[in-house]
């Protein structure tokens, strides 16, 4: 059975409870078929992730998920292509999640990939790998799309407030920064930038390195050096003289970074997600990571030996968001573009059945 149904084209704030994502999360409720099902699959540049909801009378129930950790970019900065155990790691992951979309007669699915699939080479041959062996039909959807689609995923977290709001994204392989007027619903977005630095292409590319903490720290500066650099074009654009306003991050560096601040024995997507952190707490934590080694890293909980290896990148693009958005707090999203996938898919079929 092919998958090819598409759609068209005292030092922390207390979580506040989450209104859109989770177990649930806003939608249009009304004027779908009984028992409708919609699906969201986002392959990124370091993950594999699935969820299948249905519509509810608040907005959608989660009835599925899966998440795996496939780096299908490893290697891409070196070679500009996948490799074949980077292909491998991935196909197997979308194997399980063409078996969840199966089993459960999922009436709408978008399955998107990202940053690797748009930079490598072999990008598309391998989409069409994945249809042949998975029936999985991959959408390589545009930087812009991606972050419109992360915005539409999480922006019901930012904070209240006034003025212009900056939510990002830091993926595997790119880090998104959107600018939005966060005043109207859904938000404008006023500008967005994605910058070709990820937690993968990062290490890569500026690998973290040293013999001791002052020598790993001078690795850090670098990270956070070359990442500024790239954000500049982005910076000039800002408002001279205008005072930053709310900060809204949603990526694996930022619920992991959040974890180790609750300091947390496992990862609880309850408490992450809608946290708000100060941002002193953020670069503590950025920094502290910094001087450690990737064997002290994966010691720490929450982080572990996945993570160890690239969650300083992750730091370094903070920081470097940080040092241009100097925000007092930071709101964590544990959602993005799978939530936002799925929005738009039951806003679109509501539309049809309401024509």
């Amino acid at each position: 059975m092919r998958l090819t149904i598409m759609a068209h084209g005292p030092d922390m704030v207390a979580p506040r409870p989450p209104r859109e994502g989770g177990r649930r999360a806003h939608s249009p409720p009304h004027h779908f078929p009984p028992r409708s099902s919609y699906a969201a699959l986002d392959l990124g540049t370091n993950n594999c992730r699935l969820l299948i909801a249905r519509p509810s009378e608040d907005g959608f129930v989660v009835v599925d998920a899966f998440s795996r950790i496939v780096r299908l970019g490893e290697g891409l900065a070196a070679t500009g292509r996948l490799s074949d155990a980077a292909m491998d790691r991935a196909v197997s992951a979308l194997s399980v999640c063409a078996d969840k979309l199966r089993r459960r007669r999922v009436s709408l699915v978008r399955s998107v990939a990202t940053e690797a699939c748009r930079r490598a080479a072999n990008g598309r041959e391998f989409v069409q790998r994945v249809y042949r062996e998975t029936g999985i039909a991959l959408e390589i959807i545009s930087p812009e799309q991606e972050a419109r689609l992360a915005v539409l995923g999480c922006h019901a977290l930012i904070e209240p407030g006034e003025g212009q709001a900056l939510v990002f994204d830091i993926g595997g392989g790119s880090t998104e920064l959107i600018l939005i007027d966060a005043d109207q619903s859904p938000p404008r977005v006023i500008d967005w930038y994605s910058a070709p630095w990820g937690v993968v292409s990062l290490s890569e590319t500026e690998p973290h390195v040293g013999d001791s903490r002052d020598g790993l720290l001078d690795s850090y500066a670098r990270m956070r050096s070359r990442v500024a650099e790239s954000f500049a074009q982005f910076a000039a654009k800002l408002e001279p003289g205008a005072q930053p306003g709310r900060l809204l991050g949603t990526s694996g560096t930022v619920t992991t970074l959040a974890s180790v601040h609750l300091d947390l024995p496992n990862y609880d997507r309850r408490l992450i997600d809608g946290l708000v952190v100060p941002v002193t707490a953020m670069r503590d934590i950025s920094a502290r990571l910094a001087g450690m080694n990737v064997d002290e890293r994966a010691e720490v909980p929450c982080i572990g030996h996945e993570r160890a290896d690239l969650v300083v990148a992750g730091c370094a693009i903070l920081d470097a968001i940080l040092d241009m958005w100097p925000a007092e707090r930071l709101g964590v999203a544990d959602r993005g573009i799978r939530e936002g996938i799925l929005r738009s898919l039951m806003a679109r079929d509501r539309t049809r059945m309401l024509m």
